[in-house]
């Protein structure tokens, strides 16, 4: 098979640090506030500018409060659970590697009793009916690992009696969230924004706020999860006074990417990137004789961590090794031609290739890149045939 011609622009498809924005160069960040202190007034504006401008992109109601965390999506998720769970029992879904972990994290870390773990394996989600909202309730609104999300927000209760603590880190910015269902929602700027690592975002409704008001958890909680003081919310997380020293390089990088969402036309413009980019890769796979999509039910795929599977009868007769390193090989092809980087699947997903479709990455290159992924699947295949 002959090498395509055309090849993407830009070749960065990893799923987390994700592309950045079309456009982005350090000179965008020259007003960085470096060397200056987050606590000055020069860094607490632009703090609090990231504060505001990601609520009025997002459509956060008003009455929810917002902060920049430590620790990157994880941190805050971590923070939610360490400070919220434990006056009610917990049901926390998982279908892929980060909902496992928190399956992890609340029954071995936080030890606690009444949990009940909804599961599905890699393509597919749980049965959503099974859900008791007098329950906190802990998800994924997309998998990033598995390319699997939810449809939507009707599945929760609009008058549930306990809290739903929704990591949406390769969701918020690339879809409709349904915020009155949601009273904690975390991400991190690293996934569809295209931004640096190690912050992350918490967003609270005033019945997680409440709930912080009013509960103690039994266990010693860590400077950088709390998020009250004296039985009060510590409001000044939420104005852009951080737990910890935040890197004003990156704060920066934020609100050039989020002054580029607002320039297309904000979030709708966003999704709508995402869409497309989606759309691409959906039309190649409909005439593809090798690739096929993890996620069977167009409803629930993502169209950010989009996972391509391999349904090819040669395919099925290697052993779990050699499968694996079927989209190692396709990977490191690409690679090595300056076509796509990090395309391999997560490590604990089925084999197959993970295509991140972020707002930040042009559905263009996403369609450039789809002949190039099947000449490297020729050229492994044939490579491996005759060995």
């Amino acid at each position: 098979m002959q090498k395509p011609e055309g090849r993407p622009a830009t070749p960065e498809f990893s799923s987390g640090p994700c592309a950045k924005r079309p456009g982005w160069s350090p000179e965008n960040l020259n007003d960085a506030a470096l060397g200056r202190s987050h606590r000055a007034a020069i860094g607490k504006a632009r703090l609090k500018a990231v504060i505001d401008r990601s609520k009025a992109l997002l459509g956060i109601p008003d009455d929810y409060v917002l902060g920049i965390v430590p620790g990157s999506d994880t941190g805050a998720v971590e923070m939610a659970m360490w400070s919220l769970l434990g006056p009610r029992p917990v049901d926390v879904l998982a279908w892929e590697s980060f909902g496992s972990g928190w399956v992890t994290d609340i029954t071995k870390q936080l030890k606690l009793d009444d949990v009940r773990v909804i599961e599905a394996g890699y393509g597919a989600l749980p049965d959503l009916g099974l859900v008791d909202f007098a329950h906190d309730v802990v998800f994924t609104w997309n998998g990033t690992t598995s390319g699997v999300c939810v449809p939507d927000g009707d599945w929760i209760s609009a008058d549930r009696e306990g809290l739903t603590i929704c990591d949406a880190t390769s969701a918020a910015f690339a879809m409709e969230l349904d915020w009155p269902k949601l009273d904690v929602v975390t991400w991190s700027w690293q996934k569809v924004l295209g931004g640096e690592a190690a912050h992350g975002m918490i967003a609270l409704s005033p019945r997680a706020v409440a709930r912080l008001e009013s509960y103690s958890p039994p266990w010693p909680m860590p400077k950088l999860f709390r998020m009250t003081k004296g039985g009060k919310l510590i409001d000044g997380i939420f104005r852009g006074e951080t737990i910890n020293t935040p890197s004003m390089l990156a704060v920066e990088d934020a609100l050039d990417t989020l002054g580029w969402a607002e320039s297309i036309g904000g979030l709708p413009a966003l999704i709508g990137r995402c869409t497309e980019s989606l759309a691409a890769l959906e039309s190649w796979v409909a005439s593809s004789d090798w690739a096929s999509f993890l996620a069977g039910d167009k409803a629930s795929r993502s169209h950010t961590s989009v996972c391509i599977s391999i349904a090819d009868p040669w395919f099925d007769q290697l052993s779990p090794e050699q499968q694996k390193d079927v989209p190692k090989k396709l990977s490191k092809l690409l690679e090595d031609e300056g076509v796509a980087y990090d395309i391999n699947g997560y490590r604990d997903a089925p084999p197959g290739l993970r295509i991140w479709c972020g707002a930040t990455v042009e559905p263009s290159d996403v369609a450039a890149l789809t002949p190039w992924l099947d000449w490297a699947y020729a050229s492994v295949k044939a490579e491996m045939s005759a060995s």
